[in-house]
């Protein structure tokens, strides 16, 4: 894997721990318990695409 490619692997890596983070914490001020499911479905995805990102390193 060259420089470029690895900078972009961990660039990706940042920006899906954060939106995971910021699912987490919106979910948990949600009192709308269908939207707090949503929400947390969208962190599990996140959560499954930060793991392909951990892959390719």
């Amino acid at each position: 894997m060259t420089n470029k490619e690895l900078l972009y692997v961990e660039d990706a890596l940042g920006h899906e721990q954060y939106v995971q983070s910021q699912c987490c914490q919106t979910a948990q001020m949600l009192q709308d318990r269908e939207l707090q499911n949503f929400v947390q479905q969208l962190e599990q995805s996140h959560r499954s695409i930060f793991q392909s990102f951990y892959g390719l390193l």
